[in-house]
């Protein structure tokens, strides 16, 4: 039976990200517990600085066991980490963890919240880090989070009395929170602001502290707690057959990008948190001491109250539809009350509670899941009462339209299917993340509409709105558009419906080398946003660059589909670089932007417009060796971009590592956290050693100092750290400038670490055996040199490389120098191999 209660609840948490959109239809249980949390006034605000941050199991406690309204939040959408799930990393990446925190808030009941700030990259100091963000729109966007949110009590993730010890951004995270507290009720401050959100004053600020912060369990036993509370968080609820900390669990895995998949545990479990500001309560175990959480905390709530605390009281698991007359009491005397903030939380929360004990199913479905400006849109509504109650549709509102009568009874059970349609104005706006449509800084996100900031993603415009007469009261009923279609093994899936260009191009190389002055072939991809598109494609491109031919007509006859033109680049004689731009020309309009699309199972499908561009470089670059294996880590593009500059680049699996399938390549390449992520890595190492024995070369990329797979990375003895480099423009000095890996077959220079990107490197090893040689010497400005970016060492006949140098992130964003480089290492001990290769031939 627990098994039976276990997939039901983990089916009802998760099916809105594996199928999208798909609507919740909850059972009598999660019902009575909306009851008893629409019965608790009183919300939490957790703050970090990423996804992944956050305790998921401090969030469901608050939001599933004291019933709180809970948000998490995330000043950073997490652009700056690394993707273990697919190709997608910067912006691309935001939107993708943005929706993994929308995905796990769904599962653990707390709500989402954002700022503008952009996450560039690892941070050492706060001092950098709200440097490089505007710390005074940053720390706008948390007073504005707390004005809107009005949270009674706020709890940081980190300490805020630790900087440099630790991620800048996430002590900034805690700075800025606790200076947002003391300013939220201060009238002089972003008065901008007070019009919507008025002022605002939390009770009372703690820190989520553990032993971890103590830096021992032992510590953390002797440490004072007389500022400390504590809860129990492995509770276990009953109705859902799971504890609190397996629906933890269920919500931190949804960080698939990062590799966060949680096991779930159950038992007692001890959470602490550090009171910093505010009245510490007498109970170490009640939050809320000293706060009204009851209806009495509103004007005119008590005889509401009155009413619900019955309605819980009374509730019939059997029959839910039997508290539904009493609930539309309380609704109409919420929608009475002269506090607003309450009112629209709890009229929507009420609303929801009488739609699912009625069993009401309303749903408006277009007929594609995107349109284009001018387009007549056909929608199939469909409308059902399962209960006993008297419902009648009164009118139907289609987007900002008038309600149109449409009076219809809802018999018990039998299902009501109306056809409507629409016609998207000619000035719509294209659906795309609100935060990516103006290009920003290196720190923040450019957000012109300021209604906007703080959203976790862009509202849904294209809605249908349902009046309903239930018992004769009116309620409105707003559900967005959706698509949605039968998939052969996932049954129904959901999408979203969006507004999209009518013409769109793109190019698949983001990053485009020619190694030499020959030409290449450079396909431009044009999709049809509606029927009949026809008109002529360009592309724009650098002085000293030729295209060949300048224009080329394109017709293509059905919305969704793609046309291919081929252009011919010619590059110049020397070193070049620039960007090319796809324009797309339908009448008298011009795109020049890309329609990206990302659809994986555990969110929902994504659909972003970006500027399309891509880099082009005349490198100036010599190589040696032909066929590279490539063993695939957590995920980058280093394989297409050695293809880029003339290698032949075959990625191997694992279990397919021996002496016979090595026997065909010069050299192979380890993937990013590799040792990190692939079990079978582990069987493989001696034959892999044995390669380089025999005269072949090793590149191993960086992987993190914890759970590492194996301790034996290389040959010789070698240890990881997390020391790192964060500046990308740090100096570099050569420590071996007449070493073959720095002159052969490219002479490498300073100039060729110029121009990089986000970081130099990250977990460089601090400690290696005498048969390395160091390469480079660098560091972040008041650090000591770190001299393990880039190690050497002759094993047998061949090379064993390891570093920690960025190339996953330098590769995509076109560094010339870091090409260079790479394709000296694959050079290494390879000077004669053209002329031996002559005489073979």
């Amino acid at each position: 039976m627990r098994k039976l209660l276990l997939y039901f609840f983990i089916s009802f948490f998760t099916i809105s990200s594996i199928l999208a959109q798909q609507p919740k239809k909850p059972n009598a249980s999660q019902i009575f517990e909306s009851i008893k949390k629409l019965n608790f006034l009183g919300s939490v605000l957790y703050v970090a600085a990423h996804p992944d941050d956050e305790n998921t199991r401090l969030i469901s406690y608050m939001a599933n066991h004291v019933k709180a309204r809970t948000a998490y939040l995330s000043l950073t959408r997490g652009d700056g980490g690394q993707n273990l799930i697919g190709p997608e990393i910067r912006e691309l990446l935001g939107v993708i963890r943005t929706q993994e925190l929308l995905t796990a808030r769904n599962i653990d009941g707390g709500e989402q919240r954002f700022t503008r700030a952009n996450d560039f990259g690892y941070s050492k100091h706060p001092d950098e880090t709200l440097a490089i963000w505007n710390k005074e729109e940053v720390l706008s966007d948390v007073v504005l989070a707390m004005r809107q949110f009005k949270p009674d009590v706020i709890i940081n993730r980190f300490d805020h009395r630790s900087p440099g010890s630790t991620h800048g951004h996430h002590t900034s995270s805690a700075m800025l929170s606790l200076a947002a507290f003391d300013i939220t009720n201060d009238k002089t401050k972003y008065t901008n602001q007070l019009k919507d959100a008025g002022v605002w004053q939390a009770q009372r600020v703690f820190f989520n502290t553990s032993w971890w912060f103590y830096g021992s369990q032992e510590k953390f036993d002797k440490a004072d707690k007389s500022k400390h509370l504590q809860f129990d968080i492995g509770a276990y609820y009953a109705s859902s057959g799971l504890s609190n900390t397996e629906i933890a669990s269920l919500s931190r895995s949804q960080h698939k990008s990062q590799g966060f998949g949680n096991t779930g545990t159950r038992g007692s479990q001890m959470e602490y948190i550090e009171l910093i500001k505010g009245e510490m309560p007498s109970d170490p175990s009640n939050i809320f001491e000293g706060i009204d959480t009851t209806w009495n905390r509103v004007k005119g709530g008590s005889a509401i109250g009155n009413i619900l605390y019955q309605v819980e009281k009374d509730f019939d698991f059997t029959n839910p539809s039997a508290s539904i007359p009493e609930l539309l009491k309380a609704y109409s005397l919420i929608e009475k009350l002269e506090d607003a903030h309450w009112k629209q939380i709890k009229s929507e929360e009420i609303k929801n509670l009488i739609y699912h004990c009625a069993g009401l199913y309303l749903e408006a479905v277009a007929e594609n899941n995107h349109a284009t400006a001018n387009e007549t849109v056909h929608l199939n509504l469909e409308l059902i009462n399962r209960a006993s109650e008297k419902v009648q549709l009164k009118a139907i509102q289609i987007n900002e339209n008038a309600f149109v009568s449409e009076e219809k009874i809802l018999a018990k059970n039998e299902k009501l299917e109306l056809k409507k349609s629409f016609t998207v104005k000619a000035n719509q706006e294209v659906t795309t993340p609100y935060w990516l449509t103006k290009k920003g800084t290196l720190g923040m996100y450019q957000v012109d509409d300021k209604s906007l900031i703080g959203k976790p993603e862009t509202p849904r415009y294209f809605n249908v709105t349902f009046n309903l007469s239930i018992h004769n009261v009116s309620i409105n009923y707003t559900k967005p558009v959706v698509y949605k279609t039968n998939d052969p093994v996932k049954g129904e899936v959901y999408k979203p419906f969006e507004i999209t260009p009518e013409a769109s191009a793109k190019i698949a190389e983001k990053v485009i080398i020619f190694e030499n002055d020959n030409p290449k072939e450079i396909p431009v991809i044009v999709r049809a946003g509606r029927n009949n598109l026809e008109g002529f494609a360009e592309i724009a491109h650098p002085n000293g660059w030729s295209v060949f031919p300048e224009k080329q007509k394109f017709s293509i006859v059905n919305k969704g589909q793609e046309q291919t033109l081929v252009f011919t680049i010619i590059p110049p004689k020397n070193q070049s670089e620039g960007l090319i731009t796809p324009m797309v020309h339908v009448g008298k309009k011009t795109y020049t932007k890309e329609l990206i699309e990302m659809d994986y199972d555990h969110i929902p499908f994504q659909t972003v417009l970006l500027p399309s561009e891509s880099k082009i470089v005349r490198l100036d670059i010599q190589k040696r060796g032909e066929n590279i294996a490539y063993i695939e880590g957590a995920g980058d593009v280093v394989p297409e971009s050695l293809q880029q500059i003339g290698y032949n680049v075959v990625t191997i699996k694992p279990e397919d590592i021996n002496a016979e399938t090595l026997s065909r390549f010069d050299a192979v390449v380890v993937g990013i956290r590799a040792y990190n992520t692939v079990e079978t890595l582990k069987f493989k190492q001696q034959a892999l050693f044995d390669f380089v024995a025999n005269g072949g070369n090793m590149i191993v990329q960086y992987n993190t100092n914890r759970r590492l797979k194996t301790e034996e990375l290389a040959p010789y003895s070698l240890t990881l750290s997390r020391d790192r480099v964060t500046d990308e423009n740090a100096k570099v000095t050569l420590l071996k400038p007449d070493h073959e890996l720095l002159n052969f077959p490219n002479k490498i220079t300073e100039t060729d670490f110029e121009g990089w990107t986000q970081e130099r490197g990250l977990y460089f090893p601090d400690k290696w055996s005498k048969e390395f040689t160091p390469i480079l010497s660098m560091h972040d400005k008041g650090e000591s040199a770190k001299k393990g970016s880039l190690l050497v060492a002759k094993h047998g006949k061949g090379y064993y490389i390891y570093t920690g140098l960025s190339f996953f992130r330098e590769f995509p964003a076109g560094v010339s120098g870091a090409y260079r480089l790479f394709a000296n290492m694959l050079s290494i001990g390879k000077e004669n191999m053209n002329t031996e290769n002559a005489i073979k031939n």
